[in-house]
């Protein structure tokens, strides 16, 4: 019988790795600076092999929905100021208070003269009352389980509150 030729195992090497460590040395900076400079772009080619072309512009952050919502919730909470324009709210004001003037035989309006304490004193009376309204109108839409406040919700407030306006 002919044996077969047993195949031999093979031979482990072991080979050792070492590694280069180097050391950094301090260097003076021509510019001055205080830290890096932008980077400069060197006009010619990306690494594509595609011209390099305009920085663009940043695209505005996507957040997820209702999260920019409650930002602005805390802004605006956060904040004393008003909400409307002093102009347009001036300017409201005057066209109403018109209405209630009698004319005289010629068809004309006597002119009405505003300070501007009086202005500021309405405007803040209105917007206390319409944030008041707004915090109610939730509440009532909370309650009819909604998270979007409605015109009934508004109407139901100001139906409990007794205003008749």
């Amino acid at each position: 019988m002919a044996q077969t030729p047993r195949k031999q195992p093979a031979k482990k090497t072991v080979v050792a790795k070492t590694t280069v460590v180097q050391k950094k040395v301090a260097t003076k900076t021509l510019g001055g600076g205080a830290g890096k400079g932008p980077r400069k772009s060197t006009g010619g080619k990306t690494r594509h092999g595609q011209p390099a072309s305009q920085p663009t512009q940043r695209k505005p952050r996507k957040y997820r929905p209702g999260t920019r919502a409650l930002q602005e919730i805390r802004h605006y909470q956060k904040g004393t100021d008003l909400l409307l324009r002093r102009l347009p709210f001036a300017r409201l004001v005057r066209e109403i208070a018109m209405e209630f003037l009698a004319e005289d035989e010629e068809g004309n309006a006597p002119g009405l003269r505003w300070q501007s304490s009086a202005l500021l004193a309405l405007q803040e009376a209105t917007e206390a009352y319409l944030i008041h309204l707004f915090e109610d109108s939730n509440l009532c839409a909370l309650h009819a389980k909604r998270v979007t406040i409605m015109q009934r919700d508004m109407q139901l407030v100001r139906r409990i509150r007794g205003d008749f306006m």
